[in-house]
């Protein structure tokens, strides 16, 4: 069942016990940090962390199966990752799923004339995408377009964690469906229940959050 915007009730893998990981591992930290695109933020997650280290991995791929079952197993031929985080989640999901894998390179990166989409699925393929989270969400549009323009269907993605800076209503406006684990609200509401987070960080977090959402309005 679906849960506070879009993402989902755990019910074999609790936020707590997803919040915990990342935490312990140094996935999900609070603090002062100046993120890969410049912006200046008061927490990071980095996923691309999480194969490092087997168990959190297949606590994440548990929590991910749980997450396209509820999509629909039955309404989606094909996934795709999105380059790179996203192809590490995509790569084991698609044989546990045993459904046609493939992966969207960030502009720029094409191999050849416009070549961003690697693999293949049957023509007019059904894809669910596939990426780590999503912030603004433009990474995972662009994928989309990708895919699209070759002759797929793209109308769901589906991410860990969900930061709230947008994503969910800049993917709406390009008719896509976010389906996402968790929020990174209801995960740093987890780390408080466990004393690990100060409410008051968390509502630094929100109010940032909201900022960044009000500034990447579609």
């Amino acid at each position: 069942m679906k849960g506070h915007d879009g993402a989902r009730d755990p019910e074999r893998v609790s936020f707590g016990s997803l919040a915990k990981a990342l935490h312990d591992m140094g996935a999900l930290r609070l603090g002062e940090f100046t993120l890969p695109n410049g912006n200046h933020s008061l927490y990071d997650i980095d996923l691309r962390l999480v194969p490092s280290y087997p168990e959190i991995y297949t606590t994440v791929l548990a929590a991910y199966v749980e997450l396209v079952e509820g999509v629909g197993t039955d309404s989606y031929d094909a996934i795709a990752g999105v380059a790179t985080a996203g192809v590490t989640i995509s790569s084991p999901l698609a044989v546990m799923l045993k459904k046609p894998m493939m992966y969207v390179r960030k502009e720029g990166e094409s191999r050849g004339q416009d070549r961003f989409v690697e693999g293949v699925a049957p023509p007019h393929s059904r894809v669910l995408m596939i990426d780590d989270l999503v912030s603004t969400g433009r990474s995972v549009v662009s994928a989309a377009g990708a895919l699209r323009r070759l002759g797929f269907t793209v109308t769901d993605a589906a991410v860990l964690v969900d930061r709230m800076e947008g994503g969910k209503e800049n993917l709406a406006s390009a008719g896509l469906r976010l389906n996402s684990y968790a929020t990174i609200e209801q995960l740093l509401r987890a780390l408080c229940q466990m004393n690990l987070a100060k409410e008051v960080q968390v509502d630094a977090v929100l109010h940032q959050a909201e900022a960044r959402r009000r500034q990447h309005r579609p």
